[in-house]
């Protein structure tokens, strides 16, 4: 399967932030980054999304569950990496430029939506959800890894004072999002497999959960 996007115009600005991207997260990667995606991705299965892929990261590490993966990524620049990657990944695999809160799919498409680091940086965090609860089947799954608000007050208070000035490194990231809560907000039922501090990251953004939030039943 191909793509179901016409690749746009890339600015600059977004090549370098591209260019940059895996190459400052490669000994993350290679220490920690695979395996956690590995763990997150294991009970993929079925007609498949992820949202927000950047430049596909994730791909190598879905399992043979996997009918068809769909992935999206609103950034062209990164998209195009994304494409590369692409051809170690086995099965059916679709493309599209889209943001998380706007899915150009209908109700009830696919069985499990993952993200990796995205509800974060999301615009409109409450959106997104709504989006892929409206995307998931009854009964899917959402398989997530987000680095989120800590549990202490004082490291909490610091992603508050410094969430500004960190958007603007980190291309939107906002590190103090109570993720797990907008999950149950929106009609999840959340599992959270694991919970701590993420290593050889910026204390910043340490704290993390990964799991998976159950959309309802019909």
């Amino acid at each position: 399967m191909g793509d179901a996007s016409t690749p746009g115009r890339v600015s600059v600005g977004s090549r370098i932030r591209a260019a940059l991207h895996d190459p400052l997260g490669a000994r993350f990667e290679r220490h920690h980054g695979e395996r956690m995606r590995r763990r997150q991705l294991a009970p993929a299965h079925g007609r498949v999304l992820e949202i927000g892929a950047g430049t596909g990261a994730n791909l190598p590490h879905y399992p043979a569950a996997v009918a068809v993966l769909t992935v999206t990524e609103p950034d062209e620049a990164m998209l195009r990496r994304a494409r590369r990657r692409r051809s170690g990944v086995g099965g059916p695999t679709l493309l599209v430029r889209a943001p998380a809160q706007a899915l150009p799919f209908a109700v009830a498409s696919f069985d499990t939506v993952a993200c990796t680091a995205v509800l974060c940086t999301v615009p409109d965090q409450d959106a997104a959800l709504a989006e892929v609860r409206r995307v998931l089947r009854p009964g899917g799954q959402l398989l997530f890894v987000e680095h989120v608000r800590a549990d202490d007050p004082v490291r909490a208070r610091w992603q508050d004072r410094l969430e500004r000035p960190w958007g603007v490194i980190a291309g939107g990231c906002h590190p103090n999002r109570d993720t797990a809560a907008a999950l149950a907000r929106a009609g999840f039922e959340v599992e959270i497999a694991e919970r701590g501090d993420l290593p050889m990251l910026p204390r910043l953004v340490r704290p993390f959960i990964m799991g998976r939030a159950l959309s309802p039943p019909a």
